[in-house]
């Protein structure tokens, strides 16, 4: 299914931007669809548990982390703002990350990388003895070169993972069978998501540009991985990376789909958890009704009394 929309994305989003202009953007209620929590993926239920604690606990410990640190309430807001979200939606996403996905630390700015970790020539992006460059450089990419703007260039060449080489041979190599973000960019695979925001290194790549505009952090470059590392590892950076997503989410859904999703932060948590809004935007198109929350954004939009107050 993701491989046909991705096929088709472009030409739904086309039809569903025209119908969304004509017809007015249908506002996306607050509050969950569900009323009980969606079942929480296997994954990170074995997680928690090798951890030897809960949901709960590791909620709480997210949520008085953050109550605690005004500083870094104070950034959120600024940086939701230079994006023109409502904080609320970070806010959702850091809680959502850190109760299912990892643990928090127990100072949220210490998330740094050592620079020792990360050096050396053998820290690159790439799959077996092929560099990310070099294999950007076969002839099946050469369609992604007419986009300039990151995020068009980057979703261009994960369609074209998806579609030739994911699960393939090709000249002579095998493909795994597996997103494009887990083959080429966790080059010490210990997992494919680092920092306060759990942003994936090829996210970051997406989102360049628009960080760039709005924060003037420098653009990425997928051959410069330290410097990739560095943007989603330290915490200013990271919250930049964080908001464009969010920003990124809602504006998919307003001109894929029709739909605000601006005043729901359990629905933008959800998307920041799975990520490919613009494919779920088209789905949500070609279907109708209303975008529903996983798991995870359920538990944002169950709490949300509880984490606007953080504010």
């Amino acid at each position: 299914m993701k491989r046909i929309l991705l096929a088709l994305i472009l030409v739904v989003a086309t039809s569903a931007a025209s119908s969304a202009f004509a017809g007015g953007l249908t506002m996306v209620p607050e509050g969950n669809r569900h009323a009980e929590q969606p079942k929480v993926p296997g994954a990170s239920v074995r997680r928690t548990r090798a951890g030897r604690t809960t949901f709960d606990d590791k909620y709480e410990k997210i949520r008085d982390l953050l109550a605690s640190d005004k500083k870094l309430i104070g950034k959120i807001k600024s940086t939701a703002a230079d994006y023109g979200i409502d904080p609320i939606h970070m806010i959702g996403a850091i809680v959502g990350e850190h109760t299912y996905n990892v643990d928090a630390y127990d100072r949220l700015q210490t998330y740094y990388v050592k620079a020792a970790a990360y050096a050396g020539n053998s820290f690159r992006f790439g799959y077996g003895d092929e560099s990310i460059q070099q294999f950007l450089d076969r002839p099946e990419f050469g369609k992604c070169s007419d986009f300039a703007d990151s995020y068009k260039l980057w979703s261009c060449r994960e369609g074209v993972w998806e579609k030739s080489f994911r699960g393939r041979s090709v000249g002579g190599t095998s493909f795994p069978d597996n997103r494009f973000s887990a083959v080429f960019f966790q080059p010490f695979y210990a997992g494919q998501t680092f920092g306060l925001g759990q942003v994936n290194p090829l996210t970051a790549l997406m989102l360049s540009d628009m960080v760039s505009r709005n924060s003037g952090y420098p653009k990425l470059d997928e051959n410069k991985a330290a410097a990739v590392y560095d943007a989603i590892m330290d915490p200013d950076k990271s919250l930049a990376y964080m908001a464009a997503s969010i920003r990124r989410s809602i504006d998919d859904y307003k001109t894929i789909a029709g739909m605000d999703i601006s005043r729901n932060p359990g629905i933008t948590a959800t998307l920041y958890n799975t990520g490919g809004s613009a494919q779920r935007a088209a789905a949500l198109a070609a279907r109708g009704g209303l975008p529903e929350e996983n798991y995870y954004g359920w538990l944002v939009n169950d709490k949300l009394a509880e984490l606007k107050s953080l504010l």
